[in-house]
């Protein structure tokens, strides 16, 4: 009996047994096989979320990791499976008027209320960050052990929040997060086979200079960014501004592009929207069109992934999911915002106008403002030198001040930049 009869008796056999629909399954090609469980059901999500900064002027950074968890709870995303590194000397910091919460946004609920301190203080840094992606044990340094121990069918959702420079990610303690070895091991990641998709959402100043000509097609990741290669990002909720937090605060409760993704996730059933939708709405609320501050959102990575419903990386609140999606539930229209380098002049400002004439807070306020401007003028006159002595008096601005045209990577040399950086 040959092969194709074989095959034949084979089918007619199934169908009688089992019915129609198995023997059609037997007939289809591997590409065209049916998948009969929920998408739900398939994978597990995983979640890391980074703040790389401490200090209380830097409160919104730790204030937008918190609300991230709290989506991400509420949604479902299991606790077990969501690592959460912060420096936590926010809540609990003299400066902060309520102790123990921290909030987002002036009227907002405390988001600190249960989040895990998996890496906190000086396990915020790059190494464990890396060995937490790659699910490496081994290589963890202290903090909870947790890792991203993911399989082939799983879904990665990151979110880092903090200062961003051209082509580096801050971080609490040194050395300062690079974008080759950030890429390079996403690359290693995609080699271990432990996922099948995984989206980024990047808050920093220059934070397109990250992915920008870096992260290959092909890997399975999206990543979005809060900023273009070459501008700043941008902190809101900021006192003096509109909205402004509550009288008692003097720092920034957020970011623009934080603030716009994670208040969209508030509202919205994340089982009818994708992530391309969600990057539409966040690029218009954090655009500066047509006004003074803002930056443009960005998108690198395999971009089909955006097709694909949110809730698949982050759940959904249940009170949401009689929400209908449509183009026109937008949000709100954008709080003023501060750029995020001047967003510690504000707080220093704001502490010195609001301390008591003559009291010690007033003076060490003034310091630390003159400080930072003292240091910011520092580097800006020992960059221009630089220029000046490797490109000559008139060349020397125009180079420094050249961008990269896009697709490009922000350097060739990484040693080079990682050496000017540390020095």
């Amino acid at each position: 009996m040959n092969r194709y009869l074989i095959t034949l008796f084979a089918l007619s056999f199934i169908t009688a047994v089992t019915g129609r629909e198995l023997a059609d399954e037997f007939l289809r090609l591997p590409s065209e096989k049916l998948d009969f469980s929920d998408e739900d059901s398939v994978g597990t999500k995983w979640a890391i979320l980074i703040a790389g900064s401490n200090g209380y002027w830097n409160y919104r950074h730790q204030a937008d990791v918190c609300h991230a968890y709290q989506i991400l709870k509420i949604g479902g995303v299991k606790e077990e499976n969501i690592v959460v590194f912060m420096y936590d000397d926010i809540a609990n910091n003299w400066q902060n008027p309520r102790k123990g919460v921290i909030i987002n946004k002036p009227d907002g609920d405390d988001v600190y209320h249960g989040v895990p301190k998996d890496y906190t203080g000086s396990e915020v840094n790059v190494d464990n960050f890396f060995a937490v992606l790659l699910g490496d044990k081994t290589k963890v340094k202290g903090g909870s052990g947790k890792v991203v121990d993911s399989g082939p069918n799983d879904r990665i959702f990151i979110y880092y929040s903090d200062h961003g420079g051209p082509g580096v990610l801050g971080m609490p303690t040194y050395p300062y997060m690079y974008a080759n070895d950030l890429n390079e091991v996403l690359k290693q990641k995609h080699a271990l086979g432990t996922y099948k998709s995984m989206v980024f959402y990047l808050e920093a100043c220059e934070a397109g200079s990250i992915f920008e000509g870096l992260l290959p097609q092909g890997l399975n990741i999206y990543a979005t960014t809060a900023s273009g290669p070459d501008e700043s990002s941008w902190g809101t909720y900021c006192p003096g501004e509109y909205p402004s937090p509550p009288l008692e605060y003097d720092t920034c409760l957020g970011d623009l592009y934080s603030v716009a993704w994670m208040e969209d996730c508030d509202v919205h059933n994340l089982k009818t929207e994708t992530i391309k939708q969600q990057y539409k709405l966040v690029k218009e609320r954090t655009s500066s069109d047509n006004s003074y501050y803002g930056s443009h959102v960005m998108q690198y990575g395999d971009l089909p992934l955006s097709k694909e419903n949110l809730h698949l990386y982050m759940g959904t609140n249940p009170a949401n999911e009689n929400f209908t999606f449509i183009e026109e539930n937008s949000l709100s229209v954008s709080p003023k915002s501060v750029n995020q380098r001047d967003a510690d002049l504000l707080h220093f400002w704001h502490k010195y106008r609001k301390a008591p004439e003559g009291s010690d807070r007033k003076t060490e306020a003034q310091q630390k403002f003159l400080d930072v401007m003292s240091h910011r003028m520092h580097i800006d006159s020992s960059i221009e030198l630089v220029g000046k002595l490797l490109f000559g008096l008139e060349k020397g601005p125009e180079v420094l001040n050249a961008v990269r045209s896009a697709g490009k990577p922000i350097v060739d040399d990484w040693t080079c930049l990682k050496t000017f950086v540390s020095s």
